[in-house]
C-alpha cells in the first residue's frame, strides 16, 4: 500500500502491482459522516425496529455476502495476499457473524430484577448512538463483520474505518448492506491513515464507543483518547502466543498444529502461536520435526494449486518482519530454516517471506516478548509445569495458548495457570461467533463475539414501575 496526501493505493502484495485507489476522508467529511450517522441514528427508525425486523435486515445482508462469496474473497486476496481458500472461510465467517446476530438480536432477553418495594424493576437495552469501529488489515472482511454486525444489532449507527493497508472490503459490506435494506448512512465508511482520520474519527465528539483491533500502542492511544471523552472501548490488541508441547502430546497432531498455528496467514494474526514451548526431554527430536514440516510447506502465489502460505500482506510489513528475524540473530538466536526472502519466479515480483524457525534464544529475549507479526516461530524448551507457566506468562501479552498433552488433569492445571483470553487443548486457533474472545493484560480490554459481542455496543437502563397503593413519602 502506498498512499498520497488525497488517495490510498492498494498494491497486490502477490504481485507488486496496483490495482485501485480510494480517496482519503477529509476532516469536513469526517464531519459530515458523523452528522449524517447521527441524522440515520435518530430520524431511520433502526434503534425503534422491533427486533425480528432488525434480524431480518442482517439475514439480508449475510444473503447479499452469501451471493458475492467468491468475488469478495478474490478482492481480499488481490488486498492483502491471503490465500484464496483462506479469503473464502474470512466471508464465509462474515456470513455467519451477521445469521449468528440476527438471532442473538431476536432472542436476547434482560433482565427483571428482584425489588424491595411496591415497583416491578428490570432492565433495558440501549445504543450508545454512533460508534467507531476500526478494523486492520490481516483478516478484514471478517473483522468487519465482527464489529459491524453485533453494534448494528444493538440499533447504532456505524463509521467503519478500515486500515490503510486493506481499504477495499469495508465499502463493499456498506454497499451490500444497503442493499439489504440497511437504512442509508446507519453503516458509512471513512477511508485514511490510522494516525490522521483513524485519530480524528476517536476523538470526534459525535463518536460515542470506540471499537478498535490492531497494534497495543495504537489502542493505548485509543484509550487515552477515549477515557478522557468518557465513552467505552473495546480493544482487542496484540499477543505472543504460547504453543506448548509435553512429552505424552499425540506427536502428529501436535507438529501439523504448531505448524498450521504460526504459518496459517503467514502468521499475521494476533493468536498465531510464535513461541513454541516444547517439554525438555523432547525438545530435540519435535523442534526437527518442526522444522522438517517448515521446509516442506509450499509457499506461492495466492491463488496457486496447494499454496499453504502466500505473500504477506505489504512490503513495509515484509521489511519489519525481516528486520525482527534480523534482531534475532543479533540477539544470539539460530535461524534454523527461512529467515530470508526467496527469490525466482514470482517471489521476486511480491512480498515473500520464508517460514521461519529459530531457537537458542533466551524467554525474556526482545524476539520472544514482542510480535513479529510474520511468518517467524522462535523454539524453547522447559523443564517442567513451573518453569513453563514462569516462561509462557512472562510476556506483556496475555492473548491466546495452545496445549498438547493426553493428561487431562495436566491440560486443565495448564490452562487455567496460562494469562490468556482463550485456551486451546489438543487444537489450536479454533474460533467460532457465539464463543467471547479477547486477551488478558496488554492484548486487550473487553469481549468480542458471543452474546455479550451485541451487548458490547449497548448500555444498560434500569427501569421502575411504580404499583403504590399509598403517596409516597418525604421520609422513609
Amino acid at each position: 500500500m502506498a498512499s498520497s496526501n488525497t488517495e490510498l493505493i492498494s498494491t497486490n502484495p502477490a504481485t507488486g502491482e496496483e490495482i485501485a485507489r480510494v480517496a482519503i476522508t477529509s476532516m469536513q467529511e469526517l464531519d459530515d459522516a458523523v452528522e449524517r450517522a447521527w441524522q440515520a441514528f435518530h430520524h431511520s427508525g433502526w434503534k425503534e425496529l422491533l427486533p425480528h425486523k432488525r434480524a431480518l435486515i442482517l439475514n439480508k445482508i449475510a444473503d447479499g455476502l452469501v451471493a458475492e462469496k467468491e468475488s469478495l474473497a478474490r478482492l481480499q486476496m488481490a488486498d492483502n495476499g491471503k490465500p484464496l481458500g483462506e479469503c473464502r472461510g474470512m466471508v464465509e465467517s462474515a456470513i455467519g457473524t451477521f445469521r449468528y446476530y440476527a438471532g442473538v438480536c431476536e432472542t436476547l432477553e434482560t433482565d427483571v430484577t428482584p425489588s424491595r418495594g411496591d415497583y416491578v424493576s428490570f432492565t433495558v437495552l440501549e445504543p450508545f448512538g454512533v460508534i467507531a469501529a476500526i478494523t486492520p488489515w490481516n483478516s478484514p472482511i471478517m473483522n468487519d463483520a465482527t464489529k459491524v454486525a453485533p453494534a448494528l444489532a444493538a440499533g447504532n449507527a456505524v463509521l467503519l474505518k478500515p486500515s490503510e493497508d486493506s481499504p477495499l472490503l469495508g465499502p463493499e459490506l456498506a454497499r451490500i448492506a444497503l442493499a439489504a435494506g440497511l437504512p442509508k448512512d446507519l453503516l458509512q465508511v471513512v477511508q485514511g491513515r490510522g494516525a490522521d482520520v483513524g485519530a480524528a474519527l476517536v476523538a470526534h465528539p459525535g463518536v460515542r464507543m470506540v471499537s478498535f483491533t490492531g497494534g497495543t500502542t495504537s489502542g493505548r492511544a485509543i484509550a487515552r483518547v477515549a477515557g478522557d471523552k468518557l465513552i467505552p472501548t473495546a480493544l482487542e490488541l496484540g499477543g505472543k502466543s504460547p504453543h506448548v508441547v509435553f512429552a505424552d502430546a499425540d506427536r502428529e497432531h501436535a507438529v501439523a498444529a504448531v505448524i498450521a498455528g504460526i504459518f496459517g496467514s503467514a502468521g499475521q494474526s494476533c493468536v498465531a502461536g510464535s513461541r513454541l514451548f516444547i517439554e525438555e526431554s523432547i525438545y530435540d527430536e519435535v523442534l526437527a520435526q518442526v522444522v522438517a514440516r517448515a521446509k516442506a510447506i509450499r509457499v506461492a502465489a495466492p491463488d496457486a494449486d496447494g499454496v499453504e502460505m502466500g505473500p504477506l500482506a505489504s512490503f513495509h510489513h515484509r521489511e519489519r518482519v525481516a528486520r525482527f528475524v534480523d534482531r534475532a540473530r543479533e540477539e544470539g538466536g539460530r535461524i534454523l530454516c527461512g529467515g530470508e526472502v526467496p527469490t525466482g519466479g514470482v517471489f521476486d515480483q511480491g512480498a515473500y517471506y520464508l517460514p521461519t524457525v529459530i531457537d537458542g534464544l533466551a524467554y525474556d529475549a526482545l524476539s520472544c516478548q514482542e510480535e513479529a507479526f510474520g511468518p517467524v516461530l522462535v523454539a524453547l524448551p522447559f523443564k517442567d509445569e513451573a518453569d513453563l507457566i514462569a516462561k509462557a506468562n512472562g510476556t506483556a501479552f496475555g492473548l491466546a495458548c495452545g496445549i498438547w498433552t493426553e493428561s487431562f488433569k495436566k491440560a486443565w492445571r495448564i490452562g487455567r495457570a496460562l494469562e490468556a483470553g482463550s485456551v486451546w487443548i489438543n487444537t489450536y486457533k479454533q474460533s467460532v461467533t457465539s464463543t467471547p474472545f479477547g486477551g488478558f493484560k496488554n492484548s486487550g480490554i473487553g469481549r468480542e463475539k458471543g452474546i455479550d459481542g451485541m451487548k458490547l455496543y449497548a448500555q444498560v437502563k434500569s427501569m421502575y414501575f411504580g404499583l403504590h397503593e399509598q403517596p409516597l413519602a418525604v421520609a422513609k
